[in-house]
């Protein structure tokens, strides 16, 4: 250990992965150990599982993020992406999110940029589409839901009711599953208030390409979560593909095709683009290749210095069979993290790296208010016990105690006082309104001269 020169660790992205392991770095090592410096660009780390009841109502959006310079308080937090990772040389190019590019030397790497929607090529998807994966889409999506509500009840069209009344979610994963429960959840609550519209005005239509939802659960859990979606008069479409969507019409495989005003897409994620960047060797699927100690291997070689998790990284899964990889879940980024961070502070104090090796504990899922879906440690339940639990794990994962408190207080506060169901379409937009009120008024024109006044 050098206290002269104290070691530099760059954290690059500060989601599940980043900000826990950047978290824990910054209180085993002392500052004369290391140095944690954090880029990403976003100021916040958005803890993911909570963005359906957020976009819900049911917890203020910003509750569901936490901010970095809060939570790190030992460490150095940059705003910005990273456009390259020159790992020869130990140098990373940060774009701020103002000003000239910065390059950063460093000592070792963290690599964890996380992942970004794996989409397709279909027609009208990249116009049509709303994504879910950050906290601005999740906002963006409630606003949007609840304005179809409005366009609903004021117009005496019944094509352009019917419109804007059909909700299509792309992909049955927990991501999807989670978004159309809990939407749907809320739209109906919020009918209190439209007295032209009724609940079997509404269609949501759930597309999923495979023969089942929620694949990270027994079949019989799946079969019970398609089961209560089908009580609630949803429309699933399994083994399903959505051909396309041009101009809103919904084409699906199965010959089916109507107009949706709302395409949600979350089928499935992919990871970030920025790694193409950098030199570090990946796999078929562009994932960065790990050892089980976390450390990034090129074939059998470590590559000294860099290390990687989460969605972004192949981290075998020592649990299972060899050629098994860890799956792409909070739950592992996070003990990952952890980990990984044990051991970067292993090697900079001369010592050995530990194998990461955890079994997955199981899942949760959410299917609205006082519904749920949990599989635990092979533990079954259903309805309001999954719902329970899923509130009670999230709760105690998400970092920080000022975020456990505030979620805790939007959950019991529900209990007594009615969900808010205001669309606040105008966040999307701000200046629209004072652009067009500050706009110079048009120049007339004298009759006859054709020269402005």
């Amino acid at each position: 250990m050098d206290d002269v020169n104290p070691k530099r660790i760059l954290v690059v992205g500060a989601g599940h992965v980043g900000l826990y392991a950047a978290l824990r770095l910054s209180k085993k090592l002392s500052s004369r150990e290391a140095e944690v410096v954090v880029v990403d660009p976003q100021p916040h780390m958005t803890y993911q599982p909570f963005l359906p009841e957020a976009s819900a109502g049911n917890i203020s959006p910003r509750h569901s993020v936490v901010p970095l310079r809060r939570e790190l308080r030992k460490c150095k937090v940059l705003v910005g992406a990273v456009t390259r990772i020159d790992h020869a040389r130990r140098t990373a190019v940060v774009q701020p999110i103002s000003g000239p590019t910065r390059e950063i030397q460093y000592d070792h790497v963290v690599v964890a940029p996380g992942s970004v929607s794996r989409t397709l090529p279909i027609p009208g998807l990249h116009e049509h589409g709303i994504g879910f994966k950050t906290i601005g889409e999740a906002i963006y999506l409630r606003n949007h839901v609840l304005d179809r509500l409005d366009v609903a009840a004021a117009t005496v069209d019944p094509v352009v009711r019917r419109n804007a009344l059909t909700f299509v979610f792309v992909g049955g994963g927990y991501a999807g599953i989670e978004a159309l429960a809990e939407m749907e959840d809320m739209a109906r609550d919020a009918l209190r208030y439209y007295p032209e519209l009724k609940p079997e005005d509404m269609r949501w239509v759930l597309v999923e390409a495979t023969q089942r939802v929620l694949p990270e659960v027994d079949r019989d859990m799946g079969a019970y979560t398609v089961q209560q979606l089908l009580k609630r008069n949803m429309d699933i479409r399994l083994g399903t593909r959505l051909e396309s969507c041009v101009d809103g019409v919904v084409k699906l495989s199965d010959g089916d095709s109507f107009k949706a005003d709302t395409i949600v897409w979350t089928a499935g994620v992919k990871p970030s683009p920025m790694l193409d960047a950098t030199d570090f060797p990946r796999d078929d699927r562009r994932r960065v290749t790990c050892l089980p100690t976390l450390q990034v291997v090129d074939g059998d070689t470590v590559v000294e210095g860099a290390w990687s998790a989460g969605d972004c990284a192949a981290v075998p899964d020592l649990t299972k069979e060899p050629g098994d990889f860890c799956s792409p879940s909070a739950q592992h980024a996070v003990r990952q993290a952890g980990r990984m961070a044990d051991n970067i502070a292993n090697v900079i104090r001369g010592r050995a790296p530990v194998n990461y090796k955890h079994k997955h504990a199981g899942s949760v899922a959410s299917l609205g208010l006082y519904k749920g879906v949990a599989q635990v440690y092979g533990v079954k339940m259903t309805g309001w016990p999954a719902w329970f639990m899923h509130r009670t794990y999230h709760m105690s994962r998400i970092p920080s105690f000022n975020r456990k408190v505030r979620v805790v207080v939007d959950w019991t506060l529900a209990f007594f006082l009615k969900r808010e169901v205001v669309a606040l379409g105008q966040l999307h937009d701000p200046r629209e309104e004072f652009v067009e009120a500050s706009a110079p008024p048009a120049r007339k024109q004298p009759v006859g001269t054709g020269k402005p006044v």
